[in-house]
């Protein structure tokens, strides 16, 4: 961290680093394939406690995260609270083997539970595009891997960072069509937005994620009410949306008891707002968007995975 004013400044996630994600993918994948998931959550359980031991930024944001949804009591001890972030990891690594379980063939998503707006099926069957919000909750490739059910289903996913990349990279060894549609955006630009309008012209979706705060320093975020305190949320998704036209959908997909669970939900049918209404208007979608998000949280409350320091991590915290 860096100090501003003798103030610690706030850790930006793109700072973080993926902490070995692409080897232990491999690590855990040969586990799982040799000997099942009862050797891989053997196998995790020491790693887990370690990572929490040595990574005191995402633990303490994983310990605020659990307390302001309600899974760790708000007096609860330091042994308490470790348990719990603990558990909160340990999702974290059993989502990772799900993607590249999902990617390589061993879990089968074809038959789990759908819920989707009728106007998204026949926005696809009609061949028309639009804009998909998402978020880093639940299981993002098992998502994409629903999206083959649809065989005219074209998505275009927008990542922010080399660490989703070099992650992709490794999906794609074991199943070559998983990074079918990635585009690594660190900063939109207008070339950038007016490819994406294009692809969204031609009846392609665009995928964005809107809980996270953004890499450029230049990019702007407002704050909206999220699990009951003041949180920072990105404008970029929004304007984005605006400016490729077409329906916007909101997608969960999480994890309930041994299955996951595909949910698309209409959110508008058109972004749009007048000049004197900008600032209204962007505020009320993101808020919108927090309370979907919220709603997720609480329903599977250890598979939300921003571990860094979300609510301090504002304009200043890049």
């Amino acid at each position: 961290m860096s100090a501003v004013g003798g103030a610690p400044r706030p850790v930006h996630w793109a700072t973080l680093g993926e902490a070995g994600l692409s080897a232990g993918l491999w690590l855990l994948w040969f586990v799982h394939r040799l000997f099942g998931r009862w050797a891989f959550r053997a196998l995790m359980a020491p790693a887990t406690l370690w990572f929490v031991a040595a990574r005191p930024v995402a633990r303490r944001a994983s310990i605020d995260y659990l307390r302001r949804v309600g899974a760790l009591p708000a007096g609860a001890g330091r042994l308490r609270a470790w348990a719990g972030a603990v558990r909160h990891f340990s999702s974290f690594a059993e989502t990772v083997l799900d993607k590249a379980l999902v990617w390589g063939g061993g879990l089968d998503v074809s038959r789990a539970p759908v819920e989707v707006d009728s106007r998204f099926d026949e926005a696809v069957r009609a061949g028309r595009g639009g804009v998909l919000l998402i978020a880093h909750v639940g299981n993002l490739e098992a998502l994409r891997a629903f999206g083959r059910r649809l065989p005219g289903l074209r998505l275009n996913v927008l990542v922010h960072s080399a660490n989703a990349v070099r992650f992709a990279r490794a999906l794609e060894r074991l199943d070559a069509r998983s990074t079918a549609g990635l585009l690594q955006v660190t900063e939109m630009d207008a070339a950038m937005a007016a490819s994406l309008a294009e692809r969204v012209a031609r009846g392609e979706w665009v995928v964005i994620a809107a809980d996270r705060v953004p890499v450029s320093e230049r990019a702007r975020t407002l704050s909206v009410d999220f699990l009951g305190a003041p949180a920072p949320l990105p404008v970029g998704p929004w304007v984005l949306a605006r400016a490729l036209g077409g329906p916007v959908y909101q997608l969960s997909c999480l994890k309930l008891g041994r299955t996951y669970q595909l949910r698309c939900e209409h959110f508008a049918e058109r972004i749009d707002w007048t000049r004197a209404g900008r600032d209204r208007a962007l505020h009320a979608l993101a808020s919108r968007y927090a309370r979907g998000l919220e709603a997720q949280c609480r329903e599977a409350p250890l598979q939300w995975f921003n571990f860094y320091p979300f609510w301090e991590c504002g304009r200043d915290g890049h």
